[in-house]
């Protein structure tokens, strides 16, 4: 999880060169809620990140890396996903996209890429 450079420069956020290349490897990059990925923690900042790696690597290797773990301070935390999903809405996502973004692609992410058959520790 991080922000994307297009957005907001930042020494962990991702440029354009590397957003494409996690997308070619068939990567899931989880934009991130604090202000060092989004330079403003707001919905608006959160969601013009999102929308920048959509239009520049497509739907499916984009989710949703909130940092909810305390690590960081963030604008909201789960009671505020609510906002976030009509500010996805009133940017133009779909519902199906929105979808996507709000756990459907890691949900597909971890199915494609974690062993199903291995017993639990």
């Amino acid at each position: 999880h991080t922000g994307v450079q297009g957005t907001c420069p930042g020494p962990r956020n991702l440029s354009d060169a590397a957003l494409g290349s996690v997308a070619a490897n068939g990567g899931l990059i989880g934009i991130g809620f604090w202000d060092g990925a989004v330079c403003e923690p707001t919905v608006d900042a959160i969601v013009r990140a999102i929308r920048y790696a959509v239009d520049r690597i497509g739907i499916e290797h984009v989710a949703l890396g909130s940092d909810f773990d305390g690590a960081t301070s963030v604008p909201f935390d789960v009671t505020g996903l609510p906002r976030l999903t009509a500010g996805l809405l009133q940017a133009g996502f779909s519902a199906q996209e929105v979808e996507l973004l709000m756990g459907g692609n890691a949900v597909r992410f971890f199915l494609d890429n974690l062993p199903i058959d291995t017993p639990a520790p």
